[in-house]
């Protein structure tokens, strides 16, 4: 417990305070770099901008020098041994500061001014099962703003690096550097941890709640794993989660260097991207190459289909269409992600999607994103023509790395610690005969008319049918707050969910909750013995981590209408997931009294009421309340849970004529 001070403490000055305080400093010798032409003719703002560099330190003759700014996400104090001073959120921004001053010293040795800003982010993991989940996705396109309009502010940079590794912040980053299209930007990922020698990773120990629940675990031993899941202090979490998936698709795009997403934090290959990532963006405003120009349609459709070959985090349908709305070009559809993932199988091994679950650092040690592009553009999937910051082409850019002296030595620092690079990264014949299928399906029926997503390879081998395709049907439990479902899953209620269940949690929407992230649901019922038997559907999300027949996004969301809100205990839900084919349903067939036909289903769904226990968390904040009528005027959730300024003043604008057009009650 914190100690209380007392009044005195709070209130007393130290002896000697006030008598060393300095009422005159003491200024700097030399002269600004400025001749009479600027004096007559640039902004007042310009010319007190080299004052302000001079009075921050900067040498007098250097404070003209060609401006660059670096953003990053960091978070925390750490004093220069590297311990905590003030922690951050989570280690996937604690290291980061090490990565901004390294690109600081590169920009500074090759004449340029280096400015360093930040707009720190909130951790998924911590604010699982709390009100701070409430936050956490409409942070990201506020961020996003805070970052576009740090860079404006400072007028005359020539380029942008944007530092950043996790979940939200990363998927900001990338919304902001594409707003800015008319500037070069390089992205830098932060990285991922490394895992423990012994122990579990850190989306496994975030079910020690739920397994100490069932008898699992004991108290002792919970508490041990939780000490052991973060084996280095930074990086985002070592699985393919949301984090590691933004940094993959940071890549795919062409705004990172190759090879440098889920490096080790904290590592010497990791500090050295930030250097030459510096390198690069100077390359890159030398020759004119601005974010507009590298981002298009083609580099995009990139960025699909890694996504695919990665097995990804379906949280990536909400970020992917808002970072490419940013750079001004078309959103992908359904059909753009469909479509990649039925021409692309999944490629890479890792934690959570198996089968053998390597950690993320094992990926990037295998070759990483280049390694698997290298299987890409074998199938003839990737747009070789697009633009990287790295200054060649994607194609060109690949020719390097296949033959490059990087490429070998990280595999075969893999191989000597025991792990086949290839057995990692595979080849879509090996993959195919591992059992690896296609990444992402997208059901519908008539509990969602307007879509919803399944991360199909994910789903427990054991429940798939010979003709590779899952199919339950079962009674309802149905849920309108995430903590009534992990208690009822934890065996704290009566009746618990069983096996055999369709776990139906609705009004977790971006109009009830913000769009929470339900990952206790899903870990708990990956770690409990009948979990594999449950289905989960809902129009919340789940983590990148989340595994098995969990069925997110559900649109429309029940609170805006939607027909999952109209289910009740003991319907009758089928869930139908073909990985072959890549299709998928999620129907109401039937009630306590018996089957429905799809008619007498529908008729059903449009005449009852919405479930009694709908409606938006008393604790929902205004913020996120404000965001997510503005994001369902934007084209919600399908559309990234973004807002289209256009769209929104143009309903702003009907609105006020309606209004004005409206007769005043007296004239009635």
């Amino acid at each position: 417990m914190a100690q209380v001070p007392s009044l005195d403490e709070v209130l007393g000055t130290p002896e000697g305070a006030v008598e060393r305080t300095r009422l005159v400093g003491a200024h700097l010798e030399g002269r600004l770099p400025i001749t009479a032409d600027r004096l007559l003719h640039e902004p007042s703002g310009n010319l007190f901008g080299l004052s302000q560099n001079v009075g921050m330190g900067w040498d007098p003759a250097r404070s003209g020098d060609p401006q660059y700014l670096v953003l990053s996400t960091q978070g925390g104090v750490r004093a220069p041994d590297g311990s905590p001073v003030a922690l951050g959120f989570h280690t996937g921004h604690w290291e980061i500061g090490l990565l901004v001053e390294r690109a600081a010293e590169t920009l500074r040795s090759r004449g340029a001014i280096p400015f360093a800003a930040a707009v720190s982010d909130p951790c998924d993991g911590r604010t699982q099962g709390t009100t701070g989940m409430f936050d956490s996705l409409p942070y990201r396109s506020d961020a996003a703003r805070v970052l576009r309009r740090l860079a404006r502010s400072l007028p005359g940079r020539r380029g942008v690096l944007g530092v950043a590794t996790c979940d939200k912040g990363l998927p900001a980053m990338m919304e902001a550097l594409a707003g800015l299209p008319d500037q070069p930007a390089v992205v830098v990922p932060g990285g991922v941890t490394l895992p423990p020698p012994h122990g579990e990773d850190a989306g496994t120990v975030q079910t020690i709640g739920a397994r100490f629940a069932h008898g699992l675990l004991t108290l002792d031993r919970a508490a041990e794993l939780g000490c052991r899941a973060c084996a280095s202090p930074g990086g985002g979490c070592q699985f393919l989660g949301t984090a590691a998936t933004s940094q993959v698709v940071a890549e795919a795009l062409g705004l990172a260097l190759p090879h440098t997403a889920l490096a080790p934090s904290g590592e010497p290959v990791w500090l050295d991207a930030a250097h030459r990532s510096a390198l690069a963006l100077l390359r890159l405003a030398d020759a004119g190459m601005t974010t507009g120009r590298l981002l298009t349609d083609g580099s995009v459709r990139n960025a699909l289909v890694v996504h695919a070959a990665f097995g990804g985090s379906t949280n990536l349908l909400l970020h992917v269409p808002a970072i490419v709305a940013a750079a001004g070009l078309a959103p992908p559809t359904v059909d753009d992600w469909r479509e990649a993932n039925r021409t692309v199988p999944r490629l890479v091994d890792a934690l959570p999607n198996g089968p053998r679950n390597h950690p993320t650092v094992q990926v990037f040690m295998a070759g990483g994103v280049p390694e698997v592009m290298l299987h890409l553009r074998r199938l003839g999937v990737l747009e070789l023509g697009a633009q990287t910051v790295g200054g060649l082409t994607l194609g060109e850019q690949l020719d390097w790395w296949e033959g490059s002296e990087r490429r070998r030595r990280v595999r075969a620092r893999l191989a000597a610690h025991g792990v086949d690079p290839d057995r990692v990264i595979l080849s879509p014949d090996a993959a195919r005969a591992a059992g690896m299928t296609g990444t992402l399906v997208f059901p519908v029926g008539n509990l969602a008319p307007h879509g919803s997503v399944v991360k199909a390879t994910a789903i427990d081998p054991a429940v798939i049918d010979g003709d590779e395709a899952y199919r339950h049907e079962g009674p309802a439990r149905v849920f309108t707050s995430e903590a009534d479902a992990v208690a009822a899953i934890k065996g704290l209620t009566d009746p618990p969910v069983q096996a055999g269940d369709v776990v139906v949690l609705a009004g977790i929407g971006p109009m009830g909750t913000g769009m929470e992230e339900t990952y206790q649901v899903t870990s708990a019922l990956r770690f409990v013995p009948f979990g594999r038997e449950v289905a989960v559907v809902t129009d919340g999300r789940f983590s990148g981590v989340s595994t098995g027949p969990c069925i997110g996004h559900v649109a429309p969301e029940a609170l805006a209408g939607g027909p999952l809100g109209r289910v009740r205990d003991g319907d009758r839900v089928r869930v139908e997931i073909d990985r072959r084919a890549l299709t998928g349903r999620v129907d109401l067939v039937g009630t306590p009294d018996g089957p429905l036909t799809p008619e007498q289903a529908d008729a059903l769904l449009a005449s009852r009421a919405p479930h009694p226990g709908l409606a938006p968390h008393p604790d929902l904040p205004d913020d996120t309340r404000l965001w997510a009528a503005l994001q369902e005027a934007s084209g919600g959730t399908w559309a990234g849970c973004t807002t289209d300024v256009d769209r929104i003043i143009e309903l702003l604008d009907a609105g006020r004529r309606a209004l004005h057009d409206r007769p005043h009650p007296e004239q009635r």
